[in-house]
């Protein structure tokens, strides 16, 4: 048994601590080229979430110098380095500062202002963030306190995230979307936080030398401070965290109910949308009318699965299209129907006025024959029509023939009788 716990011992393989401490210091210091890095490592960040690379971002956590003066601050309390302490809060301000005006001014120029995956990602932290934080500072202070350090820091810079975040916190500055910001900064507060906590308790275990002995008033006042600052950065992420897994649990039992009681004769499932957030189940089915018995047992069945306090919709048949105002095929059709009703209409309107005038052409004729019998031949015809912005302007010409050509006074008699009849200017031309 010994011999089992004595592969987990460190004292065999640890590190000289002057050696670990002064590692650390001079990750500490953000001047010259640490400062040009940190800068560079932003610009990649904020162009991976821009572009929602995942490798881009990956490429600028290795790059980013953002642990030394967190790991900094951890050691710094660790063994009671005040000037430690101090040189890693200002460069640690310093470092915060530069990276969020960098992202800031980025997302500023930036053509693309879509929030991405990568981006998302980043606004929503949780106790889970806090734990990757604690066991990756715990991983990168043994690696760094080992003398076989590996590749370790690497992948802790990676696992731990600290550039996305504040990236993410710049694009909500620059979006004026301040839910991003909030939750983003909150996300690289957790990661500092933790991250130097598990310096902290890692330098303590592994007993490094206090740099000044601490009297009993000053470390109770310190180790007040440190669980203080430690318990207001966890109070959120427990219920943050807590909302997930309720979350989860509702996405969990929405499929599962989906799965066993949504099969329902002469009807297909085409599409479902599960919402933890507001507690919304939405089917859509093609295929026959679902009878409302139907529906209020599924809705009945909700219970059978821990979801007694959310809502279900059914959506069946073209009533889903008919709401869904993004189908473009509906709204072709009902463009195309409207341009054919309206098509139709014109044509019933020349219909009704070609019938019109045949039917007193008629009458023309009738009173026509009975008024000048000499008369052998009446026709008549549209001229023209025109919109004015009196009404219509219609126009006829009229080509009648007689036996003996009418005086000048009966012509004007007979201008005058067609234009009372057709009740609109006429032409008339008379010939023998």
């Amino acid at each position: 048994m010994n011999r089992i716990f004595g592969n987990f011992r460190l004292n065999n393989k640890k590190e000289n601590h002057q050696t670990v401490i002064d590692s650390i210091e001079k990750g500490v210091v953000f001047k010259g080229t640490n400062l040009w890095i940190l800068v560079f490592a932003i610009f990649i960040a904020s162009l991976g979430l821009n572009v929602n690379s995942t490798a881009v971002i990956i490429g600028a956590m290795l790059i980013s110098p953002l642990m030394g003066p967190i790991m900094g601050l951890g050691l710094g309390m660790g063994i009671n380095d005040l000037v430690l302490l101090r040189k890693s809060i200002s460069n640690y301000l310093l470092a915060a500062i530069v990276g969020l005006t960098t992202s800031t001014i980025f997302f500023l120029i930036s053509p693309i202002s879509d929030a991405h995956s990568e981006i998302l990602a980043r606004t929503s932290p949780n106790i889970y963030d806090v734990l990757i934080a604690f066991f990756g500072g715990l991983a990168g202070i043994i690696a760094t306190s080992s003398k076989q350090k590996g590749n370790v820091i690497p992948g802790v810079a990676i696992a731990t995230a600290l550039m996305p975040p504040l990236c993410t916190a710049g694009y909500g500055l620059a979006t004026l979307q301040f839910y991003f910001f909030f939750g983003a900064f909150y996300l690289f507060l957790i990661n500092t936080v933790f991250i130097a906590l598990a310096t902290l308790v890692t330098v303590r275990l592994l007993k490094f030398p206090f740099h000044l002995l601490p009297d009993a008033g000053s470390e109770a006042r310190a180790k007040l401070v440190v669980w203080a600052v430690v318990i207001v950065t966890l109070l959120p992420s427990l219920y943050f965290g807590y909302d997930i897994v309720k979350q989860n649990k509702f996405t969990k039992n929405a499929n599962r109910f989906v799965d066993l009681e949504s099969a329902i004769p002469n009807d297909y499932l085409l599409k479902r949308t599960i919402d933890p957030k507001k507690k919304s189940i939405v089917l859509v089915y093609g295929g026959a009318e679902i009878d409302s018995t139907k529906i209020s047992e599924l809705r009945t069945g909700l219970k059978n699965y821990n979801l007694e306090s959310a809502t279900l919709e059914i959506k069946q048949g073209f009533a889903y299209l008919n709401d869904n105002v993004e189908n473009e095929q509906v709204k072709q059709l009902n463009n195309l129907l409207a341009q054919k009703d309206k098509e139709i209409q014109t044509v019933k309107s020349k219909l009704d006025s070609i019938n019109g005038i045949i039917q007193l052409r008629k009458q023309i004729i009738k009173e026509a024959n009975a008024l000048y019998p000499e008369m052998t031949n009446l026709s008549f015809s549209l001229l023209h029509s025109t919109e004015t912005s009196n009404g219509s302007d219609t126009s006829y010409i009229a080509y009648l023939q007689f036996n003996k050509i009418p005086s000048a006074k009966e012509k004007t008699q007979i201008q005058n009788w067609m234009e009372t009849k057709l009740n609109k200017n006429v032409r008339v031309i008379i010939d023998k």
